[in-house]
C-alpha cells in the first residue's frame, strides 16, 4: 500500500514538472473550427483563395468589363456626333466630300483634322496644313506608350488597329477602368463606335455641307477655327498653359500680315511646344 501511493506521488510530482517546462497541452481543436481549412494561413478565408485580393471575382470582373463597355459606347455616341460639324465645316471650307470623308477615316483625330481645315479654309498651304496637324497629332505617341502594357501581346494586324485607334477618348476610356482586361474592352469599344460613329457622321455633315451654298454668308468660315479654338480651351486648365496660348496667338496675328496663311500658325505651334518642354526640365 505505501509502495503504490509513493508510485502515485513521483508520477504527479512528474507530471507538474512536465507542466512548468512548457509542454504544450494537446490541441483538441479541430482544424477549421474558426474557418480556417487545414494548410491556410490566418485571412485564407474560403471565400478568398490564395493569391486572390478582395474583389478579384468572376463576378467584379465582369462587371468592370461591362461598365467599359457602356462608358466606351457612350463616349462613341457623344464624339462621334460631333464629326457632323467637322464634316460640314471642311466642306464649306472648300474641300470635296470624299477628301472630307477621306481625312476623317486616315487621320481620325478631332483636333488635327480642324486644324486642316482650318488652314485650308484661309487659303493656307497644304504643307502648313500638313505640319500643323501632324503636330497636334504627336501626343498619340504618349498615348501609345501608355497603352502597351494593357493591349500587349499584339498580331502585327492587331497592332495596325489599334495604332489607329488611339484616341484621347479610346485612352481615356481605357486607363479609367480598374482592371486590365476592363481597359482592355475600355480601349476597343470606346475607339471603334468613334471611329464608326465619327466616320458617318462626317458623311452626313459633308452631305449637308454641301447644299448650303456660300459658307460667307453663314459665317461657317470661321467656324472651323472657332470649333478648334473651343478643342483648344479645354486644355488651358493651369495658368502657364494659359499665358503660352496668349503669347503664340499674340504672336500668330502679329506674323499673319508678314507671312503666307498658315505658316503664322506653325510658327507659333512650335514656338508654344518649345516652351512647354523647356518649362518641364
Amino acid at each position: 500500500m505505501q509502495r503504490e501511493q509513493s508510485s502515485r506521488g513521483r508520477a504527479d510530482r512528474v507530471s507538474r514538472s512536465s507542466d512548468i517546462a512548457g509542454d504544450p497541452p494537446a490541441d483538441n481543436t479541430p482544424d477549421n473550427a474558426t474557418g480556417n481549412t487545414p494548410g491556410n494561413t490566418p485571412g485564407d478565408t474560403p471565400g478568398n483563395t490564395p493569391g486572390n485580393t478582395p474583389g478579384d471575382t468572376p463576378g467584379d470582373e465582369t462587371e468592370a468589363r461591362s461598365a467599359a463597355l457602356k462608358q466606351g459606347m457612350s463616349i462613341g455616341l457623344a464624339t462621334g456626333a460631333y464629326g457632323i460639324s467637322f464634316g460640314a465645316l471642311a466642306v464649306a471650307g472648300g474641300l470635296s466630300i470624299w477628301q472630307t470623308v477621306a481625312l476623317s477615316a486616315l487621320m481620325f483625330t478631332g483636333a488635327s483634322q480642324f486644324a486642316f481645315a482650318s488652314i485650308f479654309a484661309v487659303g493656307g498651304s497644304p504643307l502648313a496644313a500638313v505640319t500643323t496637324s501632324t503636330m497636334l497629332g504627336l501626343r498619340h505617341i504618349s498615348y501609345g506608350a501608355l497603352l502597351a502594357p494593357t493591349l500587349r501581346p499584339m498580331h502585327p494586324f492587331t497592332r495596325a488597329v489599334a495604332a489607329q485607334l488611339t484616341i484621347d477618348e479610346s485612352t481615356a476610356v481605357a486607363l479609367a477602368q480598374p482592371t486590365r482586361e476592363s481597359r482592355k474592352v475600355g480601349f476597343w469599344s470606346g475607339g471603334v463606335s468613334v471611329y464608326i460613329l465619327w466616320n458617318a457622321f462626317t458623311l452626313a455633315g459633308a452631305l449637308a455641307g454641301s447644299r448650303i451654298g456660300d459658307p460667307n454668308a453663314w459665317g461657317l468660315d470661321a467656324a472651323a477655327a472657332a470649333a478648334f479654338l473651343g478643342l483648344l480651351w479645354s486644355h488651358l486648365k493651369t495658368p502657364h498653359a494659359r499665358w503660352t496660348a496668349a503669347l503664340a496667338g499674340v504672336l500668330t496675328l502679329a506674323l499673319t500680315p508678314l507671312l503666307p496663311a498658315g505658316l503664322p500658325l506653325l510658327i507659333a505651334a512650335a514656338i508654344a511646344v518649345a516652351i512647354g518642354e523647356w518649362s518641364r526640365k
